[in-house]
């Protein structure tokens, strides 16, 4: 039972190891500044809760007047603050007091292992360290010799005893402006007031871990029930974490998981916390809320973006509509869109036309403005490439109660998504240790990011403070990259949420806009909308082994493929192109220049199609084929593909003929009886015929030797055909 000698011999084991009290017996006093109650200060007062630490906060309320510490020297407002405070406890030579700064700093342990860190280093004060010696780089020689560890003083914490504290920081007088590093640093090197206080700093990081310059020496130490901080260069477990300098987005994303933030075992517990229950909100409770659609450039499938925008599941009475169209492409569409939504019963509709020129940073900036005026009480912006798949999208992000919060959302089999997990020094892209995990959902959490996209929230009381208003505005940079570079610079936490499933991103980068109907040639760039627009529903129960395939004669297979939009898009294409042959056996178009079996057709390669329709034939069609044509193995190839018109005063007919082709598909584009009369498929050597074609359907079967065929006449209107012959 060694467990039970180490808990009798633990009392005197702690007296040796100190000569006083137990840790567990001390009281330890925390101290920090903050003038302001910021995303920071809110997120280091979390992580002393978790770990049952009391802080005293000094200068809430109050004016700073340390200067600008983020871009320049100063705090030593702090100090004053600091030694008015420790003034109550000057004779005091037991009580330890900690001070950290609170903006950018989280502690992971608790009072017990602070003070058995601190005993372990046998000091009656000690610092932080880094291996910066900022702000005066003069004062480095004047150091003692670190022979192995971080070498110069950081003000960003320390912990000693009161009176020794108090000695420290009424050394000499400090103006509010000037740095309170340089005050610590020139006393430190002070050899003989080094030795008077017994300072000492921490150079292997067992308290405080700095994190300017020194990010390669700590990863993130995952536990089941915690994860810690581990300094992999000094083998040290530090509890003060400090994002000094340019490391506050280095700090922002090792938050997203200190403090029991989110751990292995039950994932993200800070998700749960202030968490609101949207499904108790009365609806005239709900926040009203500006709802901006930014339309900056051609995009596919928008059409289905703005519809899902109306059937958000949020009362059309609480939302105030603006859409801002900047591509001439869509203007048509957007402006029939806009007509069309105004009687649904939104609080407001406001249209920004291409007409009016107004640049996306305007418009952006316009829309913080207009939700200002309209009184909001929340900001929802989303981007033409976003499909916000989930109804309750709106309600979803609000329950989160965070100040700006994305949906994530990514683009099908891409590493695009709606934030960054990390930024360069330029304030570019750079991929944080967990961005891929959480694009691909393997863990689910609300993350702090330093820069979001496409699709956000924005609480009212970030846009009603002017000290935390987004701006759209920055040096030359893009819209979002200006408004991301603007919140971190002022301290305002952005996130992201992969906890529920909002929808998806479609890819605009190849998006062709010479076309009568661009969205045409999108099936590989954004195959989902693609199918969900053109691909008949039905396809995917005909693909099933189970379903029995219709066979209206023998060997000939009926399929659903296309939908009727797909139809009448891809008829108007070749209409719209209008190279149509002349039935006769000349045709230009083919090696040798003759065709033996003509008709009136247009070829894909006429209409830039040839490449897209092949694909259509690898992934949609072949897989038929081998399930009907058992055995069969098909490549899918296809040298003929092309649309055939009829008509009764054109060419109404085709004579009997063998396809050269393994087996052909021969797809119906338009109606029976309605545009058309007569028409169908007869197979002679059968004697049987496939009439009434259904739109978007397709026939299947052997091509050169069974399936001698014809083409019934066509006796009214015009009915149009797609003929491939595959592997021939």
């Amino acid at each position: 039972m060694w467990y039970l000698r180490l808990w009798l011999l633990a009392p005197v084991l702690c007296y040796l190891s100190t000569l006083a009290t137990c840790a567990e017996d001390r009281d330890l006093l925390l101290i920090t500044v903050a003038t302001n109650e910021t995303d920071g200060y809110q997120r280091f007062i979390r992580s002393l809760r978790v770990y049952g630490l009391q802080v005293k906060v000094l200068g809430l309320g109050v004016t700073w007047e340390g200067g600008d510490v983020q871009n320049t020297v100063g705090g030593g407002h702090k100090i004053n603050l600091l030694k008015a405070e420790l003034y109550k406890y000057k004779d005091d030579e037991n009580k330890i007091i900690m001070f950290t700064d609170s903006y950018d700093v989280i502690v992971t342990g608790g009072k017990n292992t602070i003070l058995e860190k601190f005993d372990s280093l046998d000091a009656r004060v000690v610092f932080g360290a880094e291996d910066f010696c900022w702000p005066d780089k003069s004062l480095a020689e004047n150091y003692p010799r670190v022979s192995f560890g971080y070498k110069y003083l950081n003000s960003g914490g320390f912990i000693g005893y009161a009176s020794d504290l108090y000695g420290v920081v009424s050394s000499h007088d400090i103006r509010n402006d000037d740095d309170d590093q340089l005050y610590y640093s020139q006393l430190y090197i002070n050899k003989e007031l080094r030795n008077k206080y017994k300072m000492k700093l921490d150079t292997h990081a067992r308290i405080f871990q700095n994190l300017n310059g020194q990010f390669g020496d700590v990863s993130l130490k995952f536990e089941d029930d915690d994860v810690r901080i581990q300094n992999t260069v000094y083998q040290t477990i530090p509890v003060v974490i400090h994002g000094n300098g340019p490391t506050k987005v280095l700090l922002n994303s090792l938050g997203n998981y200190l403090a029991k933030s989110w751990t292995v075992s039950e994932g993200c517990l800070a998700c749960e916390e202030n968490r609101l229950e949207m499904e108790t909100v009365l609806e005239e409770d709900l926040p009203q809320m500006l709802v901006s659609v930014f339309i900056e450039k051609p995009v596919p499938f928008l059409e289905e973006m703005l519809g899902k925008i109306e059937l958000l599941d949020y009362p059309k009475h609480k939302i105030d509509l603006l859409v801002h169209n900047q591509a001439k492409l869509h203007e048509e569409l957007t402006n029939g869109w806009v007509a069309s939504v105004k009687s649904l019963g939104y609080r407001s509709v406001k249209y920004i036309s291409v007409n009016d020129n107004m640049k996306e940073w305007h418009a952006r900036n316009l829309a913080i403005e207009l939700c200002l005026k309209n009184n909001c009480d929340a900001f929802f912006s989303i981007d033409g490439e976003v499909h916000l798949d989930n109804p309750k999208a709106l309600s979803l992000l609000l329950s989160h109660n965070r100040p700006i919060l994305a949906a994530g959302m990514v683009r099908d089999g891409q590493a695009w998504s709606t934030f960054w997990g990390a930024v360069n020094e330029d304030g570019f892209y750079a991929r944080s240790m967990d961005y891929m995990d959480i694009i691909n959902n393997k863990r689910r959490g609300v993350w702090n990011v330093p820069y979001i996209t496409g699709v956000y929230l924005i609480q009212g009381t970030v846009l009603r403070n002017a000290e935390t208003r987004p701006n759209f505005i920055h040096r030359l940079l893009d819209a979002d990259m200006a408004m991301a570079a603007n919140m971190r610079d002022k301290g305002v936490f952005m996130y992201v949420t992969n906890l529920e499933e909002y929808g998806h991103l479609v890819d605009p980068d190849f998006f062709p806009t010479k076309y009568l109907h661009n969205d045409m040639w999108q099936m590989k760039a954004n195959r989902r909308d693609w199918e969900q627009r053109y691909i008949s529903p039905e396809y995917w129960q005909a693909l099933n082994p189970n379903t029995l395939n219709e066979m209206p004669c023998p060997d000939v297979y009926w399929f659903p493929l296309f939908t009727t939009r797909f139809c009448e898009e891809f008829i108007a294409v070749a209409e719209d192109n209008g190279g149509w042959s002349d039935g006769s056996n000349n045709d230009p178009r083919l090696a040798g220049g003759y065709e033996n079996v003509p008709t009136v057709d247009i070829h894909m390669n006429q209409i830039e199609y040839e490449q897209e329709w092949l694909w259509i034939l690898r992934h949609y069609v072949k897989p038929l084929a081998e399930k009907v044509f058992v055995g069969y193995d098909s490549d899918a190839r296809a040298i003929m593909n092309f649309i055939v018109r009829y008509r009764p005063t054109e060419q109404s007919f085709l004579r009997p003929h063998h396809d050269s082709s393994t087996y052909t598909i021969n797809i119906g584009l338009n109606r029976p009886h309605i545009d058309y009369e007569g028409g169908g498929a007869h197979f002679i050597r059968y004697n049987c015929s496939v009439v009434d074609t259904r739109v978007g359907w397709s026939l299947m079967h052997p091509g050169r030797l069974t399936h001698y065929h014809e083409g019934l006449q066509t006796t009214r209107g015009t009915r149009y055909i797609m003929v491939s012959f595959i592997d021939p």
